[in-house]
């Protein structure tokens, strides 16, 4: 991974991300994940315990599941790799706590990008890609998919590379760094 990259990882639920986030950043010394997740419910607190089991024991966790701009620039300089993980939570949170308030999150969307392009550290994110399912049924569900492709483009649009996994197989969307997979 080339030095103050962004990647930016898309995929279905279960189509390996997460894995692919973490061993993206295995080489670098100090990483920082940025988790938006909640442990709403007791099946959620026990995903949250088993990824941050899979996760190597010095990576610095930061919890911010609304708070991702600010989190994000705390960290740059700090270490040598952020993951986030994930843009999904994040838009859903932002929906909740902003009302669905759609200008609103673009405008925090707008300046997570103006942390991407400046930050001192490479990133890697990580956000369900939503675009190749169906219409959802009700108004909450189909803004939910239109605010996260809309987080999902603009944060493309700032990163060096975008890969989308298909069944556990990354596949490459955009790459201007000039490296092999």
């Amino acid at each position: 991974m080339n030095t103050h990259s962004v990647t930016l990882l898309l995929g279905g639920v279960r189509s390996g991300k997460s894995n692919l986030a973490q061993s993206m950043l295995m080489k670098a010394e100090r990483v920082a994940m940025i988790a938006t997740a909640e442990a709403l419910d007791e099946e959620m607190s026990r995903r949250i315990a088993r990824h941050k089991a899979d996760r190597p024991s010095n990576w610095t966790t930061v919890e911010s599941p609304l708070d991702l701009e600010a989190a994000l620039e705390e960290c740059s300089g700090k270490y040598d790799a952020v993951l986030i993980d994930c843009l999904t939570l994040w838009t859903s949170n932002l929906m909740y706590a902003l009302h669905n308030d759609s200008s609103a999150i673009l405008k925090r969307v707008e300046k997570l990008c103006e942390v991407l392009s400046k930050i001192d550290a490479s990133v890697v994110l990580v956000s369900n890609e939503v675009g190749s399912g169906i219409m959802p049924m009700n108004a909450d569900a189909r803004l939910y998919v239109d605010l996260l492709g809309a987080v999902n483009r603009q944060v493309a649009a700032v990163a060096d590379r975008v890969l989308l996994l298909v069944a556990g197989i990354p596949m490459t969307v955009k790459d201007t760094t000039g490296e092999q997979k």
